[in-house]
């Protein structure tokens, strides 16, 4: 997994959201920038300290939490 050694959570931390270690950059945050329209670049112009593998680290750690979702059926 990409994401390993990239990001963390600490309960004191950002309210213990995943953050890009190092930061109190959140994935949320990464995610919510690029589903706004939020290209590489513009991110890491917008905050120079991050580099194009923390925020690949982010996608993929978005789309572990997905693979790793359970969908349960409720019948009414």
């Amino acid at each position: 997994m990409k994401h390993e050694g990239w990001i963390t959570r600490n309960p004191t931390v950002m309210g213990g959201k995943p953050c890009i270690k190092g930061t109190r950059i959140t994935v949320e945050l990464i995610i919510r920038k690029m589903s706004e329209g939020a290209s590489v670049k513009y991110l890491i112009e917008a905050y120079p300290h991050l580099t194009e593998e923390q925020i690949n680290a982010c996608l993929d750690y978005a789309l572990a939490i997905m693979l790793n979702e359970e969908v349960i059926e409720l019948t009414v």
